[in-house]
């Protein structure tokens, strides 16, 4: 089955959590991957969503140490979307 791997910049203006994710997350900006996988059998090409993944800056000592790879539920990110341009 093919795949494809899509790729949004997002920024948060505001501190946001995310579900399965411990910590509060500082504003900023945050590369998020949108994989999908082609859906068979359709007369025209149809994608589905089939992972999610936020790469969050770790930070050692206050300076960043690289990034996590974290699999999110999209409904999640959309609502910590929503409610940073609501704050």
């Amino acid at each position: 089955m093919s795949t494809r791997i899509r790729e949004q910049t997002i920024v948060f203006k505001h501190p946001f959590s995310l579900g399965g994710i411990e910590q509060m997350q500082p504003s900023g900006t945050y590369k998020v991957e949108i994989e999908e996988e082609l859906v068979p059998d359709l007369s025209f090409p149809v994608y589905r969503r089939i992972a999610t993944v936020i790469y969050l800056a770790r930070c050692q000592n206050g300076a960043v140490g690289g990034y996590e790879a974290a699999t999110i539920d999209p409904l999640d990110l959309d609502a910590a979307i929503q409610k940073d341009a609501a704050l």
